[in-house]
């Protein structure tokens, strides 16, 4: 049979029919405006290499005009924010051991007569360094900061410290990566992202799948309620996860050398949790969408917040107060800290805990909603 030769009219009915498909497809037009959009949003205003006002506390055990200009210049600066005036050094290790400050400064005592007599006394500052990118700048910014703020006060007969070398030895320890090695940082991070994009991905293709295969009636069929079919689809998602941890630590640790300083059980609570709230959130999509191609789309909807604003890629306290919001609530993470912090900082559970909650609560709200949504799949 010989072919028709090339007609503009049926081009056009093939283009219209096309269209006419699209805009019965909602969901896949939504997708089509919204992740580009969310992306020039995220890259544009959120994404920051060079955090400021990074929260600092700071301990002062020399009451003096000096150590006074030293916090005063530390808060005036742009580098620096000083929330959290510390009692004592084991004040200062904790709350660097739990992320709520990035710097801890101890000012000791003595302070102003070592500096008066031209002993150059120590000004200790304490990194979390977990993140190497999140505090570079600042800790290259923190002797011109001392310098600045002592320099108007280095008047008259102390003139002759403002001299070469300075009058203030700032020593700065990089806690928990030293080194400021990458790897520490973006391995035990991975095992955040690989487990969100491979359990959500999976999980909505899980009822999608059914019905695009037509076994859907089969579990309407069966005398089971909406929960156990969740449960029991779930199940063995939560297997193949705890096989991925375990690929992920052996090469974390032997092809990358990151250290293991915590309990592992406090790991093994943060990532359980985490592996299911993912896979909800992969239940609630499948349920939602018609095709495996919607499930697929919307799980990249919500992967791509999660890598940029979880502070895996780029410093979380780089990014705007409106962007850390929408991150404290994505269970990524609260992940990567409690990873971070059992491995690199050796945390336990008292420590993992502010940020093994929040997951759970996200863990309890996806599994209503995909338990609520799948029983109106039923009706």
């Amino acid at each position: 049979m010989k072919r028709p030769h090339f007609a503009w009219h049926r081009l056009v009915a093939v283009v219209v029919k096309e269209f006419i498909q699209l805009k019965r497809d909602r969901l896949t037009f939504a997708m089509m405006v919204g992740i580009p959009l969310l992306q020039l949003i995220l890259f544009g205003y959120a994404i920051n290499n060079d955090p400021r006002h990074l929260p600092t506390a700071v301990l002062s055990q020399d009451n003096s005009v000096f150590s006074r200009a030293i916090v005063a210049g530390l808060q005036t600066s742009t580098y620096f924010r000083v929330t959290v005036i510390a009692g004592d050094v084991a004040e200062l290790d904790r709350m660097l051991a739990r992320g709520e400050v990035q710097f801890a400064v101890e000012i000791p005592a003595g302070f102003e007569r070592q500096l008066m007599r031209g002993d150059r006394p120590a000004l200790l500052v304490m990194a979390d360094a977990t993140d190497p990118a999140a505090t570079g700048n600042a800790v290259g910014a923190i002797e011109r900061i001392v310098e600045g703020a002592l320099t108007p006060l280095l008047d008259g007969p102390l003139l002759t410290l403002a001299r070469v070398p300075p009058a203030v030895d700032v020593r700065v320890h990089r806690r928990y990566n030293p080194e400021g090695l990458t790897q520490y940082n973006i391995v035990p991070g991975l095992m955040g992202t690989i487990l969100t994009m491979t359990m959500i991905i999976m999980t909505s293709l899980a009822m999608t799948r059914e019905r695009e295969r037509g076994t859907m009636e089969n579990l309407l069929s069966m005398p089971v309620r909406p929960t156990e079919v969740m449960l029991g689809k779930l199940a063995p998602f939560v297997l193949v996860g705890g096989l991925q941890v375990l690929v992920i630590l052996g090469a974390a640790r032997l092809l990358f050398g990151v250290p293991m300083a915590g309990p592992p059980v406090v790991l093994a609570v943060g990532l359980l949790v985490f592996i299911v709230a993912n896979l909800a959130v992969g239940f609630l999509f499948s349920t939602v969408a018609r095709n495996q191609l919607q499930a697929m789309q919307m799980s990249f909807f919500f992967f791509l917040p999660s890598i940029l604003m979880s502070g895996f890629m780029f410093p979380f306290r780089g990014m705007p107060d409106w962007a850390q919001m929408i991150g404290e609530v994505l269970p990524l993470t609260h992940l990567l800290r409690v990873v971070r912090g059992v491995m690199l900082k050796g945390n336990g559970l008292a420590d993992s805990w502010p940020d093994i909650w929040p997951m759970l609560a996200f863990l309890l709200a996806a599994l209503i909603l995909a338990a609520t949504r799948y029983r109106q799949t039923l009706d």
